[in-house]
Order: structure tokens, then sequence, then C-alpha cells
């Protein structure tokens, strides 16, 4: 039986110095091709760092060789008796992605040293497999190997992204019982672990933490700025500044810029924008895209395409960052004009543009667009972002092509909470009630469970019925679920309850939420002014106060209308003279317009006259503030003709088209017997052909639901609808005798 030859490296010293000459040059192919060529010349190697500069070549080049070159370490038999080696084959599996690989030749390794398990923790970590790179880290610590400052490091990152607080204290231990603590990066990953699970140990470990670089208080910057402690976080920073002010990197700013966001501070983020000018911080994409959200995020827009302009190299999140920004604040021309411009630069649309797009569309209801865009869509292969179709789907129903939408959603393989929510609101949204309950029961049917959003979308159809019956139904599912005392769904319930004008359980609906806000309050406020408890109305404002919760603007309007409707003229005129004095909320025309109807209902028709032209010279006046005054002249007429025609004047030049302002100006005429002058009024409806919105009442009838509009005697089923009124009204004068 032949052998092959076994060369001692002093006979092969050429050979090796050319190895480790490639090797040092990184020329791997060559490196390989001359190991392969030395192996089928019947060469073995038996020196171990030979074999660490041909692995790598290996990891660089060919898996297959890898694995042989592993066959041949084992069939020499050098695995055992040297661990450096199974280091080097451990570390080539790990670059190539096997894990499993890794692991076995880690377990048959006998001898195993401190780089042994850094390998197996830190290729854990890399590909993903925190669990096993922590738990390969307690067995290090078990075995009495200790760790590397790098592994250190990364073990504390897994640990944050794993939120394993307790662990991380664990961690915090065993650093305090070694000489880590003493290094910087050591001391920063702690500090980043707390600060981003428990910002309050974390501040612990700054103040005792005696030598703290620029890393350090970034970190608590930022760890403030995620958990939801803006202001401290920007109260650190200026610390920062007046120690380290030369040394303050882009990512701070950063950070401070998205604590001036969070916290709307729009003075202090354009200090930043001046200190960031000055440091020569511009060409950093992250400082310029951070200025742009915050400016967009603090309603200036102008400002916001200003830093993106001065911007000299942009990337898509710079581009989207704008248009998102020109989209929450209703600028959606300057979004079509600016999505043209980023066509023009070749810059590629992605799912955080298209989503942007859509809300244009939804803005301007144009069903072309959303067609367009659907395309774009399609080219570019985002049919299954469930982001984008969910979008997509609320946009279609927005212009009302609940078909397409429909269509849309059916052929979505996989829909979660947010489809089934969508659909909803889209048949809600195009007047389909029934429709939307369906797709709910089929949502059920799934197991898919409803959220918050679910429900109310499911109130807001309720909106659609003439009977309480759904709108229970609805309030007993979001009883099951649990929704029923959180704060949005519960303020839905009452409303929606007290739009019903069932007033007993739109209380109990209030008194169920466990944490009531301003919108609860203003909400239940309302509702007790709409039916005919003003003084339950300045109770609950009472019980709003005692809470420590201020009144909005929205609250302000709904007492001022609950004292009109009421009849408290008093108490509305001294409820607004205390609201003026407070100076918390700035009085809008909605407020002045209310006031104006107080003192109209009250029959203090001069002195609302008086406010109203107080208002006109500052042309801070509109059709509302008339309309008002013009309801008061039908209840107060005081005798003046002037006055009268004066207010109408007014009211159909600020809204011609308006069928309203002319209906009440005909009812004011009428209260007063003036039929002709009632009449001439709306004859001027007709000839002027300006659209009358219906009244209607709706009843339900073998279980659909039948619109009643007046004047239309083409209704189907009129005869049936009409005995069943009869009915009705033959058993309500039964009961009444």
């Amino acid at each position: 039986m032949n052998h092959p030859p076994i060369i001692s490296i002093s006979k092969l010293s050429n050979w090796v110095a050319k190895i480790k000459e490639l090797s040092s040059n990184k020329r791997w192919v060559e490196l390989l091709s001359l190991y392969n060529d030395l192996n089928k010349s019947g060469v073995q190697f038996t020196e171990p760092t030979l074999f660490h500069p041909i692995l790598k070549a290996c990891s660089v080049t060919s898996l297959r060789h890898g694995k042989s070159l592993h066959a041949s370490v084992i069939k020499l038999g050098v695995l055992e008796s040297c661990t450096s080696i199974g280091n080097s084959i451990m570390d080539f599996y790990l670059k190539a992605g096997i894990l499993d690989s890794t692991f076995s030749v880690f377990d048959n390794m006998k001898v195993r040293d401190c780089v042994s398990w850094n390998i197996m923790i830190s290729g854990c970590i890399d590909h993903g497999d925190y669990d096993r790179g922590l738990s390969t880290f307690k067995e290090a610590r078990a075995a009495g190997f200790e760790t590397n400052v790098s592994t250190l490091v990364l073990v504390m990152q897994t640990v944050n992204i794993l939120g394993a607080l307790h662990e991380g204290q664990r961690m915090h231990g065993y650093i305090m019982k070694t000489d880590f603590l003493a290094v910087s990066s050591v001391q920063n990953a702690l500090l980043g672990m707390y600060a981003n699970m428990a910002v309050e140990f974390a501040q612990k470990l700054f103040d005792e933490m005696s030598d703290r670089d620029v890393i350090a208080w970034s970190v608590m910057i930022s760890g403030y700025v995620r958990s939801d402690n803006a202001h401290f976080g920007l109260g650190i920073f200026r610390e920062m500044l007046s120690l380290f002010g030369k040394e303050v990197d882009g990512q701070t700013v950063v950070s401070a810029l998205k604590a001036c966001t969070n916290l709307k501070n729009y003075v202090t983020g354009r200090a930043l924008h001046g200190f960031v000018v000055r440091k020569g911080f511009y060409g950093d994409l992250f400082v310029g895209n951070s200025l742009i959200d915050m400016y967009s995020k603090c309603n200036d827009p102008d400002a916001a395409f200003q830093a993106w302009n001065d911007m000299p190299l942009k990337n898509s999140v710079s581009w989207n960052s704008l248009l998102s920004g020109l989209v929450c604040n209703g600028k959606h021309s300057e979004a079509i004009n600016l999505f043209i411009s980023m066509q023009k630069s070749k810059i590629e649309p992605d799912a955080v543009t298209l989503v942007n797009l859509l809300q244009v569309c939804k803005h301007f209801a144009d069903p072309l667009i959303c067609k367009c865009i659907h395309t774009v869509i399609l080219r570019k292969k985002h049919e299954l972002n469930d982001i984008i179709i969910n979008t997509l789907v609320d946009v279609y129903a927005k212009c009302n092509l609940i078909c397409f939408a429909q269509r849309l959603f059916n052929s979505m393989k996989i829909r979660d909470t947010v489809s089934w929510s969508t659909m909803i609101a889209a048949f809600t949204h195009c007047g389909l009630p029934d429709e939307a309950i369906k797709v709910f029961n089929e949502m059920i049917q799934t197991q898919e469970k409803p959220n918050a959003v679910t429900v109310l979308n499911l109130i807001e159809a309720c909106s659609c019925y003439s009977e309480l019956k759904v709108p229970k139904s609805v309030h007993g599912i979001a009883i099951r679920l649990g929704l029923a005392t959180e704060t949005t769904v519960g303020t839905a319930i009452l409303d929606m309850y007290s739009s019903y004008g069932d007033i007993i359980t739109s209380k109990k609906a209030f008194s169920q939420i466990i944490n009531k806000n301003v919108i609860s309050f203003s909400a239940m406020i309302a509702a007790c002014g709409m039916n005919g408890l003003p003084h339950d109305a300045l109770c609950l404002l009472t019980e709003m106060e005692m809470h420590g919760i201020k009144p909005n603007s929205i609250t302000i309007l709904s007492v001022l209308s609950a004292c009109s409707h009421g009849g408290l003229i008093n108490e509305g005129l001294s409820f607004f003279q205390k609201f003026i004095k407070s100076q918390e909320v700035k009085p809008s025309l909605e407020h002045y317009s209310c006031l104006i109807d107080l003192l109209s209902r009250g029959g203090k028709l001069d002195l609302a006259m008086e406010l109203t032209d107080q208002l006109a010279k500052g042309k801070n006046v509109g059709a509302s503030a008339w309309g008002a005054l013009l309801s008061g002249c039908r209840t107060s007429y005081n005798g003046n003709e002037n006055f009268q025609e004066k207010v109408i004047k007014h009211v159909l030049e600020f809204e011609p088209n308006n069928s309203s302002g002319y209906m009440l100006a005909s009812n004011v005429y009428a209260a007063r017997g003036s039929w002709d002058a009632a009449a001439r009024f709306r004859a001027m409806v007709k000839d002027k052909q300006v659209k009358v919105v219906a009244g209607y009442s709706m009843v339900h009838v073998n279980n659909a639901c039948c619109k009643f509009i007046a004047g239309d005697k083409h209704r189907f089923l009129l005869k049936e609808i009409l005995e069943e009124l009869h009915k009705c009204m033959k058993m309500e004068k039964i009961q009444v005798n």
C-alpha cells in the first residue's frame, strides 16, 4: 500500500514562505490554487500555523475546499492537539453562515480556550441567534473562561435587544467583580443597555461615572428621548454643550433634534439649526434629515424645504421626509410637485413615497391619480406590502370607488386586523353600514382579534342606523373585548348613544371610562347640551376642573352651546368672560359665533349685532356668526326691519350657494306671518339652482333600513312603510288613551 509522502516543514520552506506571502497580500485564489497543487502531489502539512491562512482563503473563495480541509485535519489528528486550528475551522463555518457545523466542531474539541468561547458567543449573536449566544456566554462563565472586551460589549448589546433587564443587572454585577468596569467602551455599553430599558438606572450609573466621554453623554440624551422624557434629554444636551462644546458630534445633534421634534420646541430647534451651520454638520445626512423632520413636525414646511434645499447630499430618506412633511402640513400640491422633481432626479419611489402619495390622493379624492399610483405600486412590485395595500383600500373608498377597494381587499392573501378594520371603515365611509357589519362578522369567523380602531369604525357605521338595536350590539362587542373602558372607545360609545337621544346610557358609558381626559369630558358636556341638560353640562365642567383637566377649545364650544340651547344666558356669558380672562385658549371665530348665538337666543339682538360688527371690522367674521344672528331673529324679533334685512344680506353674501341661508331667511319671515317674503326666498333657491339637501328619516321594515326623504313618492315599499307607521301611531294613541 502506497502512503503519500509526509514532507517536513524544513523541506517545504519555499512553499511555506509562498503561502504566508500570498496570505499577507490577500491573494486568496492563488493561495488556494497552490494548496490544491500541493495536495494533488501528495504533500501533507503537519505545521498548524499553515492551516490558518488556507482556511481563511477557503472562507473567502470556496466553501467546498474548506470542508475538504476540515476532513484532512480530522484525518491527520491535529485537531485534538491544536486548539487554534479548531478555532480557525469554527471561524470558517461561522463566516459561511453554517452555525450547526460550528457547534459540531466546538462540541468535538477536547481543549477549548477563551478564543473558542468568544468565537462561539460572537458567532451566535452576529447570526441573530441571541438566546443561544447568551446561553453560551453563561456556559463560558460557568467553565471559568474569561471573556474579552469586544465580546462583553456584544453580549450587553444582545441583552439590550432581548429587553432582558434582569439579565442585564446580572451582567452589571459580573462586570463590577472584574476589571472591565474601568473600560470606557464597557461602561458605555452598560449605560446604553440601561438607557433603552430603564433610564432611571442609566441616570444612576451616569452619575457614578467619574470619567464621562462624549459617547456617554450622547447615550443619556438618546435614552431620555426614546423614553418620552425629551425635556430631560434637552437639559443634558445643554449641560453637555457647556462641557464638550467642541466635541459634540452629529449623532448627539440628531438626538437633540429628535427631542425638539417630540416637544414641538420650535425655538430650540431653530437654535440647533444655527449650531449645525456653525459646526459644519450639513454634510451629515442624518442631521439634515432630522432638521427636515423637526421643521415638518413643528408645522413649518417652508423651513423644512429650505433645510432640504441646503443639503449638499440627499438620499431617499431626505426626499421622503420632506414629502411626508408637506403632506402632514396640507401642502398637497407642493407634494405632487416634489414627487415630479424626485422622478426627474432618478430617485426611485419606495414604500414610504407611495404611502405619502396615496395620502395626497385621499385629499384630492381623484380616482384617476389613485389608479395611476396603483399602477406604479404594481410596476414596483409593492403589491405584497401590507401598509401600501391597506392605504390603497382606504384611498379607493375615499374616492368612492368601493368596488375597487373591495376587489383589492378580497385579493389579499393575508389579512391582519388593520386590513379588516380598513375595509370596515371603507364601507362605513361609502354609506354601506350593513356591508361593514358583514365584514366584521367575517373577521370574527377568521379568528382575527378586533382592536380599538375596529370597534371605532363599527361605532361610526352605527350612525347610519335608525334604531338602537345594532349600536347596542356593537356596545356589547366592545364590552366583551374589554375596550368599553378605554378612553377613545368609551367616548365614541357615549357620543353614539347621545346622537340617538339616549342620554342615560350615554352617562353610563361615560362613568365606565377609566382614564377620562379632556376629549371624553368635552363629548359628555356636548351630549348633555344636545339633549337639553345644560345644568348637567355645567356640573361636568366643574367636575372636570376638580380632576385638574383644563378645558380646550372644543370644551368651551360645548359649554357655550349647552348654555345657548338651554337658555342659560347669564351662565354662558359668565363662563365666556372667565374663559377670556384665563388666556389659556385663544378665542376663535367659532367661539364668538357661539356667543352671538347665545345672545341672540336670549333676546339680546342689539348686543349680538354690536359684537358681530366689531368682528367684521377685523375681517374675522364669517357665515356662521351672521347665521347665528339670523337664527336669533326668528325667535327674538325686535321689530327692526332694517336690522333683519342687514343680517339676511350678509348671510347670503357669504354663502350664496348654501340652501340653509335661504331656508332660514324664509322661516324668519314665516314666523312673522310675512308669507309673501317667505315664498320669495324659497323661490330664489330654485331660480339660482341652489342644491337643497333634503331632510330624511329612517325606519326598519322587514329587517331592512329604509330612508324616508321629504317629497319622495317613488319609494319602493312606500305602501308597506306607511301601513307600518299607521300601526305604530294607532298603538301610541291607544297607550295615551
